[in-house]
């Protein structure tokens, strides 16, 4: 129930803005969700990339603080990945990610993927 869109094609230096639509689910449910992005490079384990907790705290991977924004919009179920000054090494497959967290571990549902490639 995750759709994500916004990847391409880009020259190093420039800019990209991912997008997540959690359409079918209620806002309540929304708000439970810590809302994230995820990467995948051929060759390699999916990493987190930032994620954003209903309350707005956010955390980023090392690689990407100062040149990425994670940002939700409760209101369209959304998420947003902001991503500027992209490099090479940012070239991926990045995963929309929604996680529940309870007593009894994470729960977490996946977006489809879309394609983030960078050249240089």
């Amino acid at each position: 129930q995750l759709q994500a869109s916004g990847g391409g094609l880009v020259q190093a230096g420039g800019s990209l803005r991912l997008s997540c639509r959690a359409s079918r689910m209620i806002l309540s449910i929304f708000n439970i969700y810590r809302m994230g992005w995820y990467r995948q490079a051929p060759g390699e384990q999916r990493e987190l990339v930032a994620a954003i907790t209903s309350g707005g705290t956010t955390i980023y991977a090392d690689s990407v603080k100062g040149r990425f924004t994670i940002s939700r919009d409760s209101a369209k179920r959304a998420v947003y990945l902001q991503m500027n000054s992209l490099k090479p090494e940012d070239t991926a497959v990045y995963y929309c990610n929604a996680r529940k967290t309870s007593d009894r571990g994470d729960d977490d549902d996946w977006g489809q993927g879309t394609q983030v490639t960078v050249s240089s």
